[in-house]
């Protein structure tokens, strides 16, 4: 792989300097070939977007906007709600105390960011660490759209309910979470925020057990899908693979019924309890 494949930090976020307002050659600016051009051709380009984005007022308080990294031909993309303290220090997502637990949960399953694509619902740190407006998630909506239809993954997990909500607007992610389902000719696995598990040390055997579920599906143990809400996938067997090895857990429990505001706990209160077992 090369530098030019994830730009200059090498996590795909390079700068070309395009706009929007610019060039308009098809969906997502792609071109009538879809290779390389127009504004939003490239996830280098999204990303240089993203930088420069005032579509909504959250751009001016932000120190850094965070468009997202990792592969470009990544099989699974991870998509979170919205950066928080030091996501926007960095310009990057999951860098935090969550960013610490999703890099433990994936390396339990034999891979690292590197190996996935990670995003957010919203590109810059909404105030006081507070859950996005449906506004603001509006005006990020093309660059997520964009970067989707660019890495074009096998399996999209969304982490927390505003990300769940993109595809299921109503449904409960409690109830939801560690079910394979499909909308709109995409699998989609919804699981619990990482930071929910920081602030509930009883949900962390859920979410590994969930993980387990994202390196089955992707080894192609689990190939059907459901529509409907609340139906559970079977189990599938483990088989090798090089990117999603097995990971022993403790078997998964049931997470609460209520509800829990995830977004953005990214200075959470327990910071210190990242051991996955």
């Amino acid at each position: 792989m090369t530098s030019s494949d994830y730009g200059a930090n090498d996590y795909g976020t390079g700068a070309t300097g395009a706009s929007i307002e610019s060039e308009a050659e098809g969906p997502g600016g792609a071109g009538s070939d879809g290779v390389g051009v127009g504004p939003m051709g490239t996830l280098d380009k999204v990303a240089d977007l993203v930088r420069n984005c005032t579509d909504c007022p959250l751009a001016g308080g932000r120190t850094n906007a965070v468009p997202g990294e990792g592969n470009p031909q990544a099989d699974v993309m991870f998509i979170g709600e919205a950066p928080g303290f030091q996501e926007d220090r960095q310009g990057r997502p999951f860098v935090g105390p969550a960013g610490r637990l999703l890099d433990g949960l994936l390396a339990s399953i034999g891979t690292n960011r590197k190996d996935v694509f990670i995003a957010n619902m919203v590109k810059c740190r909404p105030p006081d660490n507070r859950d996005p407006a449906p506004a603001e998630m509006a005006a990020c909506t093309k660059y997520l759209d964009r970067q989707i239809e660019l890495v074009n993954p096998k399996l999209i997990v969304t982490l927390g309910r505003f990300a769940f909500g993109r595809y299921f607007p109503g449904e409960g992610i409690t109830k939801a979470r560690g079910k394979l389902r499909e909308k709109d000719g995409r699998k989609i696995f919804p699981v619990l925020h990482p930071a929910a598990v920081l602030r509930r040390d009883e949900l962390r055997p859920t979410m590994i057990e969930d993980f387990k579920t994202i390196s089955e599906i992707l080894e192609g143990g689990t190939e059907e899908t459901v529509e409907e809400p609340g139906v559970t996938m079977p189990e599938a067997p483990q088989t090798a693979q090089l990117s999603f090895g097995d990971a022993p857990g403790p078997a998964a429990v049931s997470a609460p019924q209520a509800e829990t505001s995830t977004v953005n706990v990214e200075e959470a209160t327990r910071p210190e309890q990242l051991t996955l077992f």
